[in-house]
């Protein structure tokens, strides 16, 4: 009996081992989590996370100092994924409201319903299902920053209220009578442009003019060719910490890759990339491969073979397969014949080979035929003949 309960002691002493030991893993993640959320918060109220130093970014860098200190709306306009939040945060943490709460709200994923209870609140038994009072985005930030994201989404019944929020700095609650007056500085951001959306009778003009007192640009990530190596380099050991997984050298071909690409979802865009290659990245380098070859979506400007990143074109092509060669050549010769497959100035004749055999290679590569292919003269089979390659034998196109 005397040994039956040192046993059970002891398992029950080499279980609690175990518990504290998960507590105390948990507890160092924990914080590690909170130090890599410190200093997150540091880089943004600093300005710290725009990497690069392009003339575009040290322009946004600038003009945030300007008007970091006051109350002044501004308006800041970008497409989609370059960081407009980022610079609203930025905002934020230079100016005296920097202790205060940072709200954002993004109108465009909001309900048309409930853009109203969501900015402004509602009262208990403003509209079904609504038991208690419940304060709006205004109110929470009061004192603070009030970030409203794609602000050019906002429907013109809210317009009107948001208005007379700027002017007068005061609100009603939806289903209210009473007034609230709120101190916020505001921030705006848009993609779309609004002077157009005036025009269309889409956005109030008064309220355009009242939000467009300081604007702010920020460059897409094309136009940022010399931030593209440190930005990927940051991104990637952000990417590397979070995920615990070694920070490699880029290698090369991919250095060649971001350069060239245009990067259509900008800064957002990349990360994906970037988080993907370091989740799957099993060599010595960072392979970072993107959604599409770097010809289609690389802002080529035309046959002298220079591309807007800086490397020729060459060494793109370096990275293209023989198949991606091939198709790209079929590609551009009926491109430069009309999409003439047949005749003595179609593509096969630029080609050097049969036109059975590019009709072949077309439907191989996934290339759409002609619709007037069909409709053109066949040649004849003695033609045909004289045309084919000796033996039977093609030559890649």
């Amino acid at each position: 009996m005397v040994a039956l309960l040192d046993v059970t002691a002891r398992e029950a002493s080499e279980a609690e081992v175990v518990r504290l030991k998960a507590r105390l893993a948990e507890s160092e993640r924990a914080r590690a989590k909170l130090d890599r959320l410190r200093e997150e918060m540091v880089e943004t109220e600093t300005g710290q996370g725009m990497i690069g130093q392009s003339p575009g970014l040290v322009r946004v860098r600038d003009q945030i100092s300007r008007v970091a200190g006051s109350d002044t709306t501004v308006l800041i306009y970008g497409e989609t994924g370059v960081g407009k939040e980022l610079v609203a945060r930025s905002l934020h943490g230079q100016s005296r409201r920097a202790g205060q709460a940072f709200v954002a709200v993004n109108c465009g994923a909001l309900p048309e319903t409930l853009i109203e209870s969501e900015l402004f609140g509602y009262e208990r038994g403003a509209f079904t299902g609504a038991e208690k009072r419940k304060l709006g985005k205004f109110e929470i930030a009061d004192g603070g920053t009030l970030f409203l994201d794609e602000i050019g989404e906002l429907p013109l019944s809210a317009q009107s209220k948001l208005l007379r929020v700027l002017q007068e700095g005061t609100l009603e609650r939806v289903g209210g009578v009473e007034t609230v007056r709120v101190d916020v500085r505001v921030v705006a951001a848009t993609h779309r442009d609004l002077a157009r959306q005036v025009e269309r009778g889409r956005f109030r003009e008064d309220l355009y003019y009242r939000l467009n007192v300081f604007r702010i640009e920020v460059p897409p990530l094309r136009a940022r060719k010399e931030d593209l190596l440190p930005l990927t380099e940051h991104l990637h050991e952000k990417a590397a910490r979070r995920l615990a997984r070694p920070v490699l050298p880029i290698s090369a071909r991919s250095v060649r890759r971001i350069m060239a690409y245009q990067w259509p979802g900008n800064v957002r865009e990349l990360a994906n990339a970037v988080e993907r290659a370091t989740l799957l990245a099993t060599g010595d380098e960072l392979e970072i491969e993107l959604p599409e070859g770097p010809v289609r979506g690389g802002g080529w400007e035309g046959a002298g073979g220079r591309s807007e990143g800086g490397g020729s074109a060459s060494e793109i092509l370096l990275d293209l397969t023989l198949e991606q060669l091939q198709r790209l050549q079929i590609v551009h010769a009926l491109e430069q014949c009309g999409y003439r497959v047949f005749g003595p100035d179609g593509a096969a004749e630029r080609l050097e080979i049969n036109p059975r055999t590019l009709l072949s290679r077309m439907d191989k590569y996934g290339i759409p035929r002609p619709r007037l292919v069909k409709s053109e003269r066949r040649p004849s089979a003695e033609a045909v003949d004289s045309d084919s390659e000796p033996g039977g034998a093609t030559e890649p196109a």
